[in-house]
């Protein structure tokens, strides 16, 4: 959850740290702190409760000099959000500085222990144990005084002795007072990347830091260290001692990374979707065979259409991307599909046919209950497929195969471009499937059609943002809201639901429209609005009913509708209109809106729309 970087080189460390800190922030804003080497060889270390913007006012009064350090933005597990529970921690007599993402599960006795043999903790985190346990190791596998000889091994024994001794999960970094020319960073299930300059090294949790600085990167990988001086990476496994790393170029500019003119990361994440369906789809439609094409599958054409039944399994955006993927693949090609919550179906016991295939979808590839998810589904024998965003991220390492999104970095903790992408994915898949079993060839380069015109019907969608943005106006002080719709319009209400309680904190509901009548129907009122996804479709006269039902209790009401939909506008209070589109491409249409009004609604309560209260963008914590 929470962001790391690392500088070591030429550079003053403290610009490049706080500046990584602003592009890390959407994974963790209760505190931030750095800690450099200074040049009379002293540890300095400043940190504060808050955003990042506090430490930039604390550093402003005394920034600390020094050519390498270490930097964190903190989502806290362990202790409250203060200065004291801030990171880096000091470890030893201020003899290092660490910061770690993650969460050690055995801390305590290991905290007594080093108790009992004098250390005095600081904080209530579980990171600060890991920091005073190197300390330790130190004593135990002193490193040589000189390392002009670059002869780590010492150093590196020290680091995997106090590793092997934690249980649970860490990306870190650490720096030495004795050894200011060298960077220590470690891996186990929390992303850990090292940049790679003209003599000068990086370290992030993600490669977005690094944009403008360098497109070399490194992806470190689970149980390994990388000792890293301004002019030199070693990678040292922990099984396998010194191994190769392979140099990887950084897909993204800076400019991907900052607002390009919009208010908030959201918005302007919200406008990018034309392109980054066109993304999606770019070399995955094959005109001549009336297909889509994968290179990602890793099973046969023959074994694919084998398959019996799919699993979907995901958290929260990506888990409402594969409901409407299970609609889609379902209606279109006629496969079987469930879709669990990881956290769920990580401590199942599920019974599993031998044609089953499971695809793990994500955005960032790093979401813990997703990723013990498929490793579960891995050691039943299924081959697990992943959705995901991010290149190089533990899922894509893990999965059998799968498929990027190319959607472009997203910085806005309320995920949008990645479900609208991860949509468009799963038609494809549909499309593939379908192709494999029964759908004619027609049928397939009819779909093929529609999706192309995909890109365009979302810029006409983004058209309503002027109408969305009154609508929230007339809305936003209200505390309940209800999301309905049917069919593939089901898992739009679910998400519209969750996007407007992450950024405006307003409680809100999704459920299938025609489910009202069983229960929820009286929580309406004259002060709870209910949205309605009702384009048309087979199911449009059902969802009129239902949206009448409201009104006849006095329940005002937003209706999503098709353009020139001129029943609909009688009946509902507010009317948002998007183009018409085939029904398994409705959600992708439909959503935007919904999106919007999330957006429109938390500006006008003045929410910070980016950085919502307890959340952050990459969970990689249980």
């Amino acid at each position: 959850m929470c962001g790391i970087v690392g500088y070591i080189g030429p550079r003053e460390a403290t610009e490049f740290l706080v500046m990584g800190l602003h592009r890390l922030e959407y994974r963790g804003y209760d505190s931030a702190g750095v800690a450099t080497i200074t040049p009379d060889g002293q540890i300095a270390l400043v940190k504060a409760a808050g955003r990042i913007n506090q430490l930039e006012q604390l550093l402003a009064n005394n920034p600390p000099n020094g050519r390498v350090g270490i930097g964190h933005t903190r989502w806290a597990t362990h202790g409250n959000p203060s200065d004291a529970n801030a990171h880096p921690h000091y470890g030893g007599n201020n003899e290092l500085a660490l910061v770690h993402n993650g969460v050690i599960e055995n801390y305590r006795p290991i905290k007594q222990r080093l108790e009992s043999d004098g250390y005095v903790f600081r904080s209530a985190t579980d990171t600060e144990v890991i920091a005073h346990l190197i300390d330790s190791c130190l004593k135990r596998y002193p490193p040589v005084a000189d390392m002009a000889a670059a002869d780590y091994e010492p150093l590196v024994n020290a680091v995997q002795a106090a590793l092997a001794q934690l249980q649970g999960t860490y990306g870190l970094a650490v720096l030495f007072r004795r050894w200011p020319e060298t960077l220590i960073a470690a891996r186990l299930g929390s992303p850990l990347i090292i940049g790679v300059g003209e003599e000068e090294h990086f370290i992030a949790s993600d490669a977005s830091p690094f944009a403008g600085f360098t497109d070399k990167i490194v992806y470190l990988k689970d149980n390994e260290l990388a000792v890293v001086t301004a002019s030199e990476l070693r990678v040292v496994h922990r099984d396998q001692g010194r191994v190769n790393h392979s140099v990887h170029v950084l897909d993204f500019e800076a400019a991907d990374v900052a607002k390009g003119g919009f208010a908030h990361f959201m918005l302007k994440e919200i406008f990018e979707q034309p392109e980054a369906v066109e993304n999606v789809m770019r070399g995955r439609l094959d005109h001549d065979a009336a297909t889509s094409k994968f290179g990602g599958f890793n099973l046969t054409p023959q074994q694919l259409r084998g398959l019996n039944r799919i699993i979907m399994t995901a958290c929260g955006t990506s888990w409402h991307a594969g409901l409407v993927g299970e609609y889609q693949i379902e209606a279109l090609a006629r496969l079987p599909v469930e879709v669990e919550y990881a956290s769920e179906l990580r401590y199942s016991n599920p019974p599993l046919e031998n044609r089953t295939l499971v695809l793990a979808i994500t955005q960032s590839g790093e979401t813990a209950d997703t990723l013990a998810a498929l490793r579960e589904m891995q050691r039943k024998g299924c081959p697990v497929l992943g959705i995901c965003n991010v290149v190089g991220s533990t899922i894509a390492q893990e999965t059998d195969g799968g498929f990027y999104l190319r959607a472009g970095p997203e910085i806005g903790v309320a995920s949008t471009k990645a479900f609208t992408s991860q949509c468009t994915l799963l038609a494809m898949l549909a499309l593939y499937f379908g192709r494999l079993r029964h759908m004619s060839f027609s049928a397939g380069k009819q779909m093929i059609e529609e999706l192309q015109q995909l890109p365009d019907q979302i810029r006409a969608a983004l058209q309503c943002n002027d109408r969305v943005k009154e609508v929230a106006e007339k809305y936003a002080r209200c505390n309940n809201f209800l999301y309905l719709g049917r069919q593939f319009n089901f898992p739009t209400a679910l998400e519209g639901a969750l996007k407007l309680k992450e950024i405006s904190y307003i409680h809100a509901e999704g459920y299938p429209a025609a489910e009202m009548k069983h229960g929820p129907i009286a929580l309406v009122d004259e002060n709870t609005p209910s949205v309605f996804l009702m384009p048309r479709g087979q199911v449009y006269d059902k969802v009129v009913s239902n949206l009448q039902e409201i009104k006849a209790r006095g329940g005002p009401v937003i209706a999503v509708v098709c353009a020139g939909d001129d029943e609909a506008a009688e009946m509902a209070d507010d009317v948002i209109e998007v183009p018409t589109v085939e029904e398994y491409l409705q959600p992708i249409v439909t959503v935007i809106p919904l999106q919007l009004l999330a957006y429109h609604i938390a500006v006008a309560r003045g929410c910070d729309v980016d950085k919502p209260r307890n959340l952050a963008k990459s969970v990689t914590v249980e």
